[in-house]
């Protein structure tokens, strides 16, 4: 599909293998490693981030296993992929030594986080803190699956300046208590996807509310379809011109530093 906008998809979780491709219906979708940019590109999106996840035993060396999957599928794909990595509370002192392997690679987001997966639910506990005091002093993204609402809001106060973006930030209640949280620091971010657009209007509330600097495009792709977001922003009339630009691509480069 051609569109006047770049848009990056903040929020995917792409795959070389088949147990790494998270579609509920792959049978029928026939993605495979070699393809997925081409249908991608077919909606619209002209570049990706995000995590590779898998069900798996929680040990270091498969959470690192997905990491080295992320930086295979970055050589492969070359600048249309932006990979994103995993961290660990159970697993301090590897997950700072990752950050530092990985920020020497040139990679500066970590997530999105999945500890419904990885067998922790706690954003708040000592361990995790550490981590993120060690990710922040080398300047790293947070993106986060949302979930367990005390313990993102102590997360957040407790670290004012790491930039967070909370990931499908889910119904209309839950909507309002991420946007509550954006008054807790301004380093707090949403990415789109989920049903976090599903209500009409709503987008154009949170914009109103904070602007649309601090929201970005994602989709959950391969575990939702990318054409309904890019749907979602590209075609609601609610919205400026300019404010897609900066949805759509523009906040993600600035966050990111892409050039």
């Amino acid at each position: 599909m051609e569109t006047k906008f770049e848009i990056i998809d903040f929020h995917t979780h792409p795959f070389s293998t088949a147990k790494e491709n998270i579609c509920t219906h792959k049978n029928y979708c026939n993605m495979t490693l070699e393809n997925t940019p081409d249908f991608l590109r077919q909606i619209g999106i002209s570049k990706i981030c995000g995590s590779v996840i898998e069900r798996c035993e929680c040990t270091w060396e498969n959470i690192k296993a997905l990491n080295d999957s992320a930086l295979r599928l970055r050589d492969i794909y070359g600048d249309f992929y932006i990979p994103g990595f995993h961290v660990h509370p159970n697993f301090v002192k590897e997950s700072c030594d990752e950050i530092k392997r990985m920020a020497s690679n040139g990679v500066m987001l970590i997530g999105e986080l999945v500890p419904y997966i990885h067998g922790w639910s706690d954003y708040s506990c000592n361990a995790f803190s550490a981590i993120l005091d060690e990710a922040t002093s080398y300047g790293m993204i947070i993106n986060f699956h949302s979930g367990g609402e005390d313990n993102m809001d102590n997360m957040v106060l407790n670290h004012p300046d790491t930039i967070f973006v909370a990931a499908h930030p889910g119904e209309y209640r839950e909507f309002m208590r991420h946007l509550n949280r954006m008054t807790l620091s301004k380093n707090y971010y949403l990415d789109l996807s989920g049903t976090g657009i599903f209500r009409h209007g709503v987008l154009r509330h949170a914009i109103d509310e904070f602007g649309a600097e601090r929201f970005l495009f994602g989709s959950d792709f391969p575990a939702c379809n990318p054409a309904m977001f890019v749907g979602g922003v590209l075609h609601d009339p609610l919205i400026t011109d300019s404010e897609k630009e900066l949805i759509l691509a523009k906040n993600a480069k600035r966050l990111l530093s892409l050039n």
